[in-house]
C-alpha cells in the first residue's frame, strides 16, 4: 500500500471520529431543533463533510476493498477519544474487540489480496 494513501484514509478516519465526538457534544442536552444548531454541532457536520470527501477522492484511484477496511479504524478512534474526551467507561471487552479490530484491518490491508 502507498505510504500516501495510508496517511490520506488515516486522516479522513480522524476526520470522521472527530466529528462523531463533535456530533456527540453539539447534541447533548439539546430538547429543541434550534438547539441542535450549534457550532459543535455544526463543526462536526464540517468534518464529515471533508472526510467524505477525502473518501471519495481516494476511490479515484484505489480499489474499494483497499478503502473500505479503513472505516473500522473511524469506529477504534471514536472509542478511544469517548473514553479520553466524553469521559466514557471502557472495558476489557472493549478493548480485545478494538485489537479484533485492528487485527482485522492489518490482516486485510497487508497480508490479504488487496
Amino acid at each position: 500500500m502507498k505510504i500516501k494513501l495510508l496517511f490520506l484514509l488515516a486522516f479522513a478516519s480522524l476526520l470522521a471520529s472527530s466529528g462523531q465526538i463533535m456530533l456527540k457534544l453539539g447534541a447533548d442536552r439539546a430538547q429543541s431543533l434550534v438547539q441542535f444548531i450549534n457550532p459543535r454541532l455544526i463543526t462536526g457536520l464540517l468534518l464529515y463533510v471533508v472526510s467524505a470527501t477525502l473518501w471519495i477522492y481516494a476511490l479515484s484511484f484505489a480499489k474499494l476493498t483497499v478503502i473500505y477496511p479503513f472505516t473500522t479504524l473511524t469506529f477504534v478512534l471514536v472509542y478511544v477519544f469517548s473514553y479520553f474526551i466524553l469521559k466514557e467507561t471502557i472495558n476489557l471487552y472493549g478493548i480485545a474487540g478494538i485489537l479484533l479490530v485492528l487485527s482485522g484491518l492489518y490482516l486485510i490491508l497487508f497480508k490479504g489480496s488487496v
